[in-house]
């Protein structure tokens, strides 16, 4: 069983297990060097919404925030692997969905990424289009570590 735990300020310890999350999830380019570093991210965003998914012996499986950049609404969200593809993230989604109008994000559109571990990074692209999500192709992030393109959902 899992649960959903909507919060506005995450504990210190749920900001390290996030932090973990991030780590082991994301491609490892896009890791941060060290809890500091995480928390000097999250205390830059605006008007943070966090949702954590607890599963039944209480740990942390995943996550999803929200934050205002200039005048939109802009999310991330992390599942562990081993919670992918069990309709987790878009129960996550949904949920987020139920209090906005709009969301923002970049997703990674590439496969040629690594993770911490040494596995290959999946883009969820297809995963956010099934969900609703429309890509926005003509905007799109191209960095010598990271090629991102933004994802956007409206009611």
């Amino acid at each position: 069983m899992i649960k959903i735990i909507i919060t506005n300020c995450l504990d210190n310890s749920q900001i390290k297990v996030v932090f973990e999350l991030w780590n082991a999830e994301y491609p490892k380019n896009l890791t941060h060097k060290s809890l500091s570093d995480f928390e000097n991210y999250l205390n830059a965003l605006a008007n943070q919404h966090h949702m954590l998914l607890i599963n039944k012996n209480g740990a942390i499986k995943g996550w999803y925030f929200d934050f205002d950049r200039n005048t939109e609404k802009w999310f991330a969200m992390i599942l562990a692997s081993e919670i992918h593809v069990k309709g987790f993230g878009t129960m996550l989604l949904n949920e987020a969905k139920k209090r906005e109008s709009e969301l923002n994000g970049w997703v990674i559109d590439k496969t040629d990424y690594l993770k911490q571990n040494g596995d290959g990074y999946k883009s969820p692209v297809p995963f956010y289009l099934k969900n609703g999500f429309h890509k926005l192709p003509e905007i799109h992030l191209e960095l010598e570590h990271l090629s991102a393109v933004k994802i956007i959902w409206k009611k």
